[in-house]
């Protein structure tokens, strides 16, 4: 049964940095796109930022020139490098992979960014 793994959350402060990681595995293969969302309390889940294959990116208004998003392909592994961070950015960031019209989900890592 393929999953997706969640790491690198926690709490900081206004201003600093948090570097998530997403691993793929049990046998999900030919990964398309693969993207972040989050969920902030009492708010619907939004994009946050994907990536394409080939290495094309698009990010949400609120987090362009803040975050990063890459890719290892031979690692089948996602990452979000998130720099100045806000306390609006304080959510839930799940991992999200599709393979051909299959969305696989993680299961959420929080992030509490302190004024």
């Amino acid at each position: 049964q393929g999953r997706l793994v969640e790491s690198g959350g926690g709490l900081t402060q206004a201003g600093g940095s948090l570097r998530l990681s997403c691993s793929v595995s049990g046998g999900i293969f030919n990964i398309n796109l693969m993207a972040w969302h989050r969920q902030a309390p009492g708010k619907q889940r939004e994009l946050v930022a994907l990536i394409t294959r080939s290495g094309i990116t698009n990010y949400a208004d609120s987090v362009k020139g803040r975050f990063t998003i890459s890719r290892d392909n031979a690692k089948s592994t996602v990452y979000v490098q998130m720099n100045s961070l806000k306390p609006e950015d304080t959510a839930v960031y799940y991992c999200v992979a599709t393979v051909g019209a299959t969305v696989y989900w993680g299961q959420g890592t929080q992030v509490t960014v302190s004024s």
